[in-house]
């Protein structure tokens, strides 16, 4: 018997039901249950009072800002994710583990406190803010401020599913198409990107998730103006507050649909990945030649 069957039944039946029971009830409690709550409060009223949150244009604006945020902010993580991830894994330099630090700094800082920094820099009495006011130029209290404040608190998450796979992979391939007369753009076309592409495409995921529904950087840099600088989320606390519960929870519902959304879609990345790792590893290993 091989040492994995051992460990999976060392434990008697009722301790694994036990503990599959606490597992399942915990996350039954925490997280299934609160998110029907949404949909059944959302609903509640009828899908005639549903639509009509949903359709509200203060409603449209923030859900129109939302996607153009994400829209926005996902592509340059993207850039920038695969740039680093390719400068760290690929090369050695002075500084690196600075760098690497660096893109771990988003972890680490409250996203409130990443908002109070465009706020220090790009406001009114900030570093730039007169000059920026002399010129004419909204940062803060405008979409670009929004759109700065979620690239800083989303950038970590493409990077940091490209730095590990990376390193893992080496750069022998790379060198190999190099010597074989490969531009660096070809290179990275056809032997780097097909290596990475399950990573990248899980950390855009990812990126995505938390760019819709990013809620204490962008409420700072927001200003909360209804219908201009107001996202999902900071539409949902106004409804809230102002005990307008039905449609809170009909733009809240929103926000949880697009977040089961791109639950399937990371599973069926995931279950794709595993589908095309099986295949690869099934394959009859190559002959050499006579």
């Amino acid at each position: 018997m091989s040492i994995a069957k051992r460990v999976r039944t060392t434990e008697s039946p009722a301790i694994r039901w036990l503990l599959t029971a606490l597992a399942l009830g915990f996350m039954a409690l925490f997280l299934v249950l609160p998110l029907a709550a949404v949909f059944v409060e959302a609903l509640k009223a009828g899908w005639s009072a549903y639509w009509d949150a949903l359709k509200e244009p203060d409603a449209l604006a923030a859900i129109r800002l939302t996607l153009i945020t994400a829209a926005i902010a996902v592509p340059l993580n993207l850039v920038f994710g695969v740039a680093a991830a390719w400068c760290i894994a690929k090369f050695e330099f002075k500084g690196k583990a600075f760098l690497t630090t660096l893109i771990d700094l988003p972890f680490s800082v409250s996203p409130v406190v990443a908002g109070l920094i465009y706020v220090l820099v790009f406001g009114a009495q900030g570093w730039l803010g007169p000059w920026l006011a002399e010129h004419d130029i909204k940062i803060v209290f405008a979409v670009p401020g929004i759109v700065l404040a979620t690239v800083f608190v989303t950038f970590p998450f493409i990077a940091r599913e490209l730095i590990p796979l990376m390193q893992a992979q080496g750069s022998d391939e790379e060198q190999a198409a190099q010597v074989l007369g490969a531009s660096g753009w070809q290179t990275f076309w056809h032997v780097t990107l097909p290596n990475i592409k399950w990573g990248l495409i899980y950390g855009v995921i990812l990126c995505n998730a938390r760019a819709m529904g990013e809620f204490g950087a962008v409420s700072v840099v927001s200003g909360h103006i209804r219908g201009q600088t107001n996202t999902m989320p900071l539409h949902v606390e106004i409804l809230y507050n102002e005990y307008q519960g039905q449609a809170a929870f009909a733009v809240a519902s929103l926000l949880a649909l697009l977040a089961i959304v791109t639950l399937v879609i990371k599973t069926a990345v995931e279950w794709q990945h595993e589908r095309e790792m099986k295949a690869t590893a099934e394959l009859p290993p190559e002959r050499p030649a006579a």
